[in-house]
């Protein structure tokens, strides 16, 4: 037969009431965290990848045609030139 001393079993009741608040302090600092992050980063405006490769595909198409440009533009003013001689 086991003899219960009061002292160990309140020492045992203050540690998993101790254990309890910390898991629950965690809990809270980890919601905290994350409901400020989700508040910082709501206030960016982030793009999708869908939107991303539109712009992209928008801008390569926008140097090639500014290629295509410099290009007549110096044939031009070549035959510009050479007209004048």
């Amino acid at each position: 037969m086991q003899s219960e001393n009061p002292l160990v079993a309140d020492f045992v009741k203050l540690a998993n009431a101790a254990a309890g608040t910390f898991a629950g302090m965690t809990r809270e600092a980890r919601e905290g965290a994350r409901e400020r992050l989700k508040g910082a980063l709501g206030g960016m405006d982030f793009v999708g990848r869908e939107e991303f490769e539109a712009v992209k595909a928008m801008a390569a198409q926008a140097r090639e045609e500014a290629e295509d440009l410099k290009a007549r533009v110096a044939a031009l003013e070549a035959r510009g030139a050479a007209g004048r001689r």
